[in-house]
């Protein structure tokens, strides 16, 4: 596999690609909505829900945690994940940015 070049893109279209690669897994997307839906969960709860193994949703957290979607607090002997408030309004800026773009070109190709 080829470098990605990523040095001869913007901060902001890095910052953006690597949201979108997190996100670009459905079972991310499941706990994302999951965690929006009911505040916050443990690893546990995303197992039942989702139905994916516990090392799978924990690797699915992790990536979703290096971003800065979501976030980790240790109550007791789990983890209670939560989105991260202070990352998600510059997470949802950020996809905006490219979505409310207007497209100027009414000629398909």
């Amino acid at each position: 596999m080829g470098l990605t070049k990523s040095e001869i893109f913007t901060e902001e279209q890095n910052d953006i690609a690597k949201i979108a690669k997190v996100l670009g897994h459905p079972a991310r997307i499941a706990i994302i909505q999951h965690i929006l839906k009911i505040k916050s969960c443990i690893c546990g709860d995303l197992v039942n829900e989702i139905g994916l193994a516990q090392p799978t949703i924990s690797q699915h957290l992790k990536e979703l945690k290096s971003t800065g979607i979501i976030k980790g607090n240790i109550e007791g002997t789990s983890v209670c994940y939560c989105i991260d408030q202070e990352n998600w309004p510059i997470i949802q800026e950020k996809l905006l940015s490219i979505f409310s773009q207007e497209n100027k070109n009414n000629n398909c190709c």
